[in-house]
């Protein structure tokens, strides 16, 4: 098997989004990863954009409820 063409951290840092949620092509998700084993800064960096999402995620407030979301909006309205 070939080794996969050179990606450059700069590369990474453009395709890190794509990367995380699994929508790169098969050929580019190989040389991101061959990149991430022989690059510790960029797995690192890797790393902590997967964390930094999951905790976004998880930090998701839940739906108003629709009627007091409605009276909210009214006494907004009426302040001004």
């Amino acid at each position: 098997m070939t080794e996969p063409a050179h990606i450059s951290c700069q590369e990474i840092v453009e395709l890190v989004t794509e990367y995380l949620d699994g929508v790169l092509d098969p050929e580019t998700t190989a040389r991101v990863e061959h990149h991430l084993e022989l690059c510790p800064g960029c797995l690192n960096y890797v790393e902590q954009m997967r964390t930094t999402a999951r905790i976004l995620d998880a930090s998701q407030p839940e739906p108003l409820d629709p009627v007091f979301r409605e009276r909210l909006l009214d006494a907004f309205r009426k302040w001004r």
